[in-house]
């Protein structure tokens, strides 16, 4: 497919009038992740809906509200979401769009399987030689880069990145130019109870691990502990602001990476325009694509690895729904699974998983006997490795059912523990019968 001269941009208008002729019908065109979005292309095609027919278009986490995203151009644009967002939550739960599961490092996998005509993404201006970037993406579209047609939107504000996220200007079918700004995402400053929780995983991290960190509350608290640290690596699907007071502070250094040494790894980034400003044109942040970066056996490479998620909810048995509040969709599988997999095949590794033990009023217990009815398990009970809650930490990998249960009572709130402790004997998981074992 070839729209314009790869030389010449077009006007946004002329490139989706020209990529509408051509698609078939019930075609899937990708669309990377958050601000990966090109916003004016989107623009176009929406505005170009009486030409289409069963027109899909795949992405994850869409931060901009669009009119096809609550389902009204059905049967002729629609939209798929990998990662729910606070945009596409309410749409996919009125029925407006729909929603695949999957875990981050196989989405490139299943969207292949669709055979997609084209990737509409955002971009970086071309660098003298002639290569664009997918700014602060690589995600699931930059291993479509010389298979797939790339259409795109050149934004002066996006930031020039390296990694396999640069695509020549003869692998582009057509592009245009705008300016615009990024999302920002700001910083979250954590509360008490994060911070202690942030305490009980950082003085388990070791100097010279590569970390894993996300976005919110908690990875801010952890970040900020860990300052005094020595040559931590970063390897992350989500590179956030945190990170970049890290290796300001010097306690970033990737010394001891077995892979990339010296490097920060990441799929995509989110957060602060200082953040966006850090990546730019900074060789020291790669951004590879999500198949390589959430891979469990190339994460599993390094030592001591320590990865850190969140979940919503977490039974006796272990097993966490970080994506579902019973049968109601939050967000996504993400890369929860694949780093608490790559922390496991890591010499040293250490997967943490953390909430907060009760809802903000302290009624309701997040550590419950089984998971609300519905709910989706996100990370299974044998590849949970460590819960953490502003009570402690429970080490589950090894231990009997018994000694699970009666770890994560003992990090549950005080005044929910009487009861998880009587619905552990009530399922059986605790009989004084059987006897005990030690906990080591």
């Amino acid at each position: 497919m070839t729209l314009y001269l790869p030389d010449s941009p077009a006007s946004p208008e002329d490139l989706m009038e020209a990529l509408v002729e051509q698609l078939p019908v019930n075609a899937n065109l990708i669309v990377p992740i958050a601000n990966g979005e090109p916003v004016k292309l989107l623009d176009q095609l929406e505005a170009r809906v009486g030409q289409m027919e069963g027109v899909r278009v795949h992405q994850m986490h869409a931060l901009r509200d669009r009119p096809y995203l609550h389902g009204a151009y059905r049967g002729q644009l629609e939209h798929v979401s990998w990662f729910l967002s606070h945009i596409t939550r309410p749409a996919f739960e009125a029925g407006g769009c729909h929603f695949a599961p999957a875990n981050f490092s196989e989405v490139p996998l299943f969207l292949a399987d669709k055979k997609p005509v084209a990737v509409l993404a955002a971009a970086s201006p071309p660098d003298k030689h002639g290569y664009f970037s997918l700014g602060v993406s690589a995600d699931y579209a930059a291993p479509f880069i010389g298979r797939v047609p790339f259409i795109l939107e050149v934004n002066s504000q996006m930031p020039r990145t390296f990694g396999d996220n640069r695509l020549h200007i003869d692998d582009v079918a057509g592009w245009c130019e705008v300016e615009y700004p990024l999302i920002e995402m700001p910083v979250v400053s954590p509360g008490d109870i994060d911070r202690t929780i942030a305490g009980h995983i950082v003085e388990r991290v070791p100097n010279g691990a590569t970390i894993q960190l996300g976005i919110g509350s908690i990875p801010t608290a952890v970040a900020s502990f860990l300052v005094d640290h020595k040559d931590l690596g970063v390897h992350t699907e989500l590179l956030s602001d945190p990170v970049v007071d890290l290796v300001e502070g010097g306690a970033v250094t990737g010394r001891c990476k077995q892979s990339n040494r010296g490097r920060i790894v990441s799929t995509f980034a989110l957060g602060s325009r200082r953040l966006y400003d850090f990546v730019d044109d900074n060789d020291l942040v790669l951004f590879h694509s999500v198949d390589r970066v959430n891979d469990p056996r190339l994460i599993g490479q390094e030592d001591n690895f320590v990865s850190i998620n969140a979940t919503l909810q977490v039974d006796l048995y272990g097993q966490c729904a970080s994506e579902t509040l019973g049968t109601r969709y939050f967000s996504g599988s993400g890369g929860q699974a694949d780093f608490a997999r790559g922390a496991q095949y890591s010499k040293g590794g250490q997967g943490f998983v953390v909430l907060q033990s009760t809802t903000s009023d302290g009624r309701i217990s997040k550590i419950t006997p089984t998971l609300n009815s519905g709910a989706v398990v996100t990370t299974n009970k044998n590849t949970v490795d460590k819960i953490v809650t502003e009570y402690g930490v429970a080490e589950l990998q090894g231990r009997t059912l018994a000694q699970r249960a009666a770890a994560l009572i003992a990090i549950a709130h005080p005044q929910h523990r009487d009861w998880l402790a009587r619905e552990a004997e009530d399922q059986g998981l605790v009989l004084e019968s059987r006897g005990a074992l030690p906990t080591d």
